[in-house]
């Protein structure tokens, strides 16, 4: 699988005060955020990746963690994963966010999130 970019996702318990923390007490620098209250995320700079803080949502519990891993065709990665017998604990589809995503879970459980950023996806076009 080739890797365009990658990002550690956090679901805080405590959603403000983890922002503070990473953002006032370690000095991140905000890459982006979206969403409103109990639906908000932050992304920070994180030298060659990125680490975004989220409030749960999705039936998700705080607390967790995740790794987030781009890629240019999820589809194509999915049906290698298959091949290679690899379990697909959520099969390749259009998110809410219009994202494609799927998810794998290492030996240990940490879900491994696949992501594909569409070209009509809002992260595609130029922001300014």
């Amino acid at each position: 699988m080739h890797v365009l970019q990658s990002r550690v996702l956090l679901r805080p318990r405590d959603f403000d005060r983890s922002v503070a923390f990473y953002e006032t007490s370690l000095g991140l620098v905000r890459y982006r955020e979206w969403g409103k209250r109990p639906h908000r995320g932050v992304v920070y700079f994180l030298g060659g990746g990125f680490l975004e803080l989220s409030e749960s949502g999705s039936g998700e519990r705080p607390g967790g963690m995740r790794l987030w891993l781009q890629v240019a065709d999820v589809h194509a990665v999915e049906r290698d994963l298959q091949a290679r017998g690899v379990d697909i604990a959520a099969a390749a589809a259009r998110q809410p966010w219009g994202l494609l995503e799927m998810v794998v879970e290492d030996p240990d459980g940490l879900a491994l999130v696949i992501v594909e950023t569409p070209l009509d996806h809002p992260l595609r076009r130029d922001q300014r």
